[in-house]
């Protein structure tokens, strides 16, 4: 049953366990790292103990690709590269809401993790579930059209959906749009309505899937701009533009972006374990925005590479 009287961040981290409290005490050290401390903000991780943490929709171990990528096989390749802590982003189509494997990694290292993850919007409740999820590391929720079955085109629409607006505003936990650029209009207009919600556009809204960085497109996504509150992943690179490094072309939207959100409000993110697969790996996703953009000073690349993720993710 939704609360009538709202939870902020602070106060669900009171109520949490000592656990809990040794994940809000992690920003104090996390905010005296220094460069190459990096925060990788969008990686999925799965177990291949299928048993303990069951798939979704009657899937099996054979439908896992790759068959495990665990925390552990996540930050095996991560820290090389200088990336000590990671946002973990629920996977809807291997676990969908039973969001149990990533409150687990956190459980394990609360001063590694945080949690984008999910709830149903169309159940009861969203906003109560929201709450409880707080204290376990869980500082953002994805949405996405992608998931409805039926008139996805009406994804913003409903009580729930509001509800859970509505409470990110309260707890600070972030909307994370994994969406395309034609649903970009209807974030926009939930970011009118609910202007103290964090959002958060997923992988630049999938500009470039096809090859093509439309400057139409672009537009739309720097609109979000002037919601203060509203930040952009730049992710996914292997799926965006030419789809295999050194990704360069991807240097002009990032710019224009650079241009309209600064670097404040804009994190590197790899999108692994999608991005170490076939010609694509993940020292090429981190070192376009390492050493590739000419246009940023040191500190700005503190941002995108930490700061900005940080503030959105890791602060109580």
């Amino acid at each position: 049953m939704f609360e009538s009287t709202p939870m902020t961040r602070r106060d669900a981290l009171k109520a949490g366990s000592l656990a809990i409290s040794t994940i809000a005490a992690a920003t104090t050290s996390a905010s005296a790292a220094g460069e190459g401390s990096w925060i990788d903000a969008h990686s999925h991780i799965w177990p291949g103990e299928v048993d303990k943490f069951p798939l979704v929709g009657g899937q099996t171990v054979k439908d896992l690709n790759p068959r495990s990528f665990t925390d552990d096989e996540l930050m095996a390749i991560a820290k090389p590269e200088g990336v000590e802590r990671v946002v973990l982003i629920q996977h809807s189509v291997y676990h969908l809401f039973d969001n149990s494997y990533l409150v687990d990694a956190v459980r394990r290292h609360p001063k590694r993790f945080r949690i984008v993850g999910m709830v149903d919007d169309q159940a009861a409740g969203p906003g109560a579930a929201m709450k409880k999820l707080l204290p376990q590391g869980v500082t953002g929720f994805r949405i996405t059209p992608f998931i409805r079955k039926e008139q996805p085109e009406k994804w913003l629409d409903g009580p729930g959906m509001n509800e859970m607006w509505k409470t990110g505003g309260e707890t600070r936990q972030a909307m994370c749009c994994l969406i395309n650029p034609e649903q970009l209009p209807g974030v926009d207009a939930m970011c009118e309505k609910y202007p103290e919600t964090p959002v958060v556009i997923d992988h630049f809204a999938r500009i470039g899937v096809d090859g093509q960085m439309r400057d139409e497109q672009i537009k739309l996504l720097t609109r979000l701009a002037r919601h203060k509150h509203t930040s952009v992943k730049i992710s996914a690179f292997y799926a965006l533009g030419q789809k295999k490094p050194p990704h360069l072309e991807l240097i002009p939207m990032i710019r224009k972006l650079y241009d309209t959100f600064g670097p404040q409000r804009l994190m590197w993110a790899s999108d692994a374990p999608y991005q170490v697969q076939g010609n694509n790996n993940y020292k090429a996703s981190i070192s376009l925005v390492r050493d590739h953009l000419d246009f940023v000073s040191a500190d700005d690349r503190q941002w995108l590479l930490r700061k900005s993720a940080e503030k959105v993710f890791f602060a109580s």
